[in-house]
């Protein structure tokens, strides 16, 4: 633990970090500290790893090691999946998602991945075999563990799984697991309709939320999308977070208004620009993945789920005039055909928002 953290200091400088990943066996011991069974030399190892990683010079090299490593997977897996030490699971998962973001190719190894055996950690230091992982159910174990204690590491689990959305053998790992994807939507569904962006929350949240919310819609979204028949599909049709997404794009518009009285304020100061020009670039991006979700969500709303969503107050002409404001006119054809299904479960509330919206008048 001493030693691989000294290391891990030394790494900061670039010619030191330089110098230790052009050794090749220093660096393969290094490799092999990730099956070792002793959490504080694993969390080291892990931050050292992900110290080599982050810079360009010898990102590759690591890169290529680890790939040419197969014993890495099912060690970061096992860790993963087995661990309570959320440090730890952070840190592992910030060493995974960095190599997702840094190289599809190994990405896509360890989606096709969990059928090679390799020899793994025990508590006597004896060689044991590890059990046959796969990586979706291992991150959302790990992710588990640290969304009550730790939620920037929620946010990096959640953004790992939005980059194996980006290939279609990770969307088909997700929604053709075991369960059917069961795992993964209960997971998030839980996490947008229950405890993030809540209406207890200041409108600002949205603020700080937004990375992992907007990795957490793109996934839902990328399920919602695919033409699958795995049970999540049934769950997803009788359980709707429309009402949530609506919540969220009210709070953005509450977030847009402050940010432009806050440039206005900044108008003399190029650091206040930027950070609002930044902020509002990832508001966008969520707004962007949160309209493509409602669209395709309000398309599968039946006469039962409406009725419902306004017997429970989630669907009036507040929250509804939000959605059409946000959703038009790129998703006229989303908007048109929840209005037809709303206007058979309230014919009052439709008339009023056709009023408000005329291009979605009927013409006859």
């Amino acid at each position: 633990e001493i030693c691989v953290g000294i290391l891990g200091n030394m790494a900061c400088f670039q010619d030191i970090c330089m110098s230790i990943s052009k050794d090749e066996n220093l660096g393969q011991v290094l490799l092999q500290r990730l099956c070792d069974s002793d959490s504080p030399t694993l969390l080291e190892t892990s931050r050292l790893l992900l110290t080599c990683l982050s810079q360009p010079e010898v990102a590759n090299v690591w890169v290529e090691r680890i790939r040419e490593n197969p014993s890495v997977y099912d060690c970061v897996c096992f860790i993963m999946s087995s661990s309570t030490n959320v440090e730890l699971l952070v840190k592992v998962g910030e060493v995974v998602d960095k190599l997702f973001d840094l190289d599809e190719e190994l990405m896509l190894n360890w989606i096709k991945n969990g059928t090679c055996r390799s020899v793994g950690p025990s508590v006597d230091d004896s060689p044991e075999e590890l059990p046959d992982f796969k990586i979706v159910p291992c991150i959302l174990e790990a992710a588990k563990q640290v969304r009550s204690d730790n939620p920037e590491g929620l946010d990096v689990y959640m953004h790992i799984l939005q980059l194996l959305t980006t290939v279609d053998e990770g969307i088909q790992a997700i929604v053709q697991a075991p369960d059917g994807g069961k795992d993964t939507w209960s997971l998030l569904y839980d996490l947008v309709c229950q405890e993030l962006c809540q209406p207890d929350d200041p409108p600002i949240i949205v603020q700080e939320q937004k990375t992992v919310l907007a990795s957490i819609l793109s996934v839902l979204s990328a399920m919602f999308a695919s033409q699958t028949e795995q049970e999540y599909t049934r769950m997803r049709k009788s359980k709707s977070c429309y009402f949530p997404l609506i919540r969220i794009l009210q709070y953005m518009e509450g977030c847009g208004k402050r940010a432009v009285d806050n440039s206005k304020e900044s108008e003399q100061e190029e650091t206040g620009r930027t950070d609002v020009n930044e902020e509002d670039f990832h508001l966008k991006i969520l707004k962007d993945i949160c309209c493509e979700l409602l669209s395709n969500m309000l398309q599968e709303l039946t006469k039962e789920n409406t009725l419902e969503g306004l017997h429970q107050g989630h669907l009036n002409e507040q929250t509804c005039s939000c959605a059409f404001q946000n959703l038009l006119p790129l998703y006229f054809a989303s908007v048109e055909s929840f209005l037809e299904v709303l206007r058979e479960a309230d014919q009052t509330l439709a008339d009023n928002l056709e009023k408000r919206f005329p291009s979605l008048k009927v013409h006859t």
